[in-house]
């Protein structure tokens, strides 16, 4: 009898012990980043509205050779943006390389629309990261495209990629973003 009853308590004390293990699992806060890239300010804007409502640490995705008004010309077919969303293969480099990728678990990935899709430097950032286990959630401003190109190009270059619903962020509330924060 007395084998018996230490053996239950012994079961008791592991299943307790189990529970307690997937409660700390469950209970671990989630870290969260967003990661943009702003050639005008705009995207900026919104990523720093973001950050503090989803309470993420927020990271520039800066081009080593930043962007002037004539570079983002879309009206000439030789301007630098203009030539980068003809290539397809243009990966234009970026500074400023996160080194802890790792720790977060949800990154929010901002961006302008351009040509009615992310512009290639968001392709540069991508494919500098080992995104395996990351839930990516992209996010955009534009003067009158949508969001909606941009997420499936994104989703056809990285399909290996948890990907959320993206949003156009053009003129949100802080309310507005809280309220998409909580949904994700």
């Amino acid at each position: 009898m007395k084998k018996i009853a230490i053996m239950l308590v012994a079961l008791l004390t592991m299943n307790l012990s189990a529970c307690s293990q997937n409660n700390k699992k469950e209970d671990k806060e989630m870290k969260v980043l967003v990661a943009y890239f702003s050639a005008s300010g705009t995207t900026k804007g919104v990523a720093q509205q973001l950050a503090e409502v989803a309470g993420a640490d927020l990271h520039e995705i800066k081009p080593a050779q930043h962007y002037t008004d004539a570079d983002l010309d879309w009206r000439n077919k030789k301007s630098r943006s203009s030539v980068e969303m003809q290539d397809k293969s243009s990966r234009p480099a970026i500074t400023d390389k996160l080194k802890n990728l790792q720790d977060y678990d949800v990154i929010y990935v901002g961006f302008p629309i351009w040509w009615n899709t992310c512009p290639t430097i968001i392709n540069t950032f991508m494919e500098a990261y080992d995104f395996q286990g990351k839930t990516v959630i992209p996010f955009a401003t534009s003067g009158g495209s949508s969001i909606k190109k941009a997420c499936e190009d994104l989703k056809a270059a990285y399909p290996d990629v948890k990907w959320k619903e993206g949003k156009l962020l053009n003129r949100t509330s802080k309310k507005d973003l809280e309220d998409w924060v909580k949904k994700q």
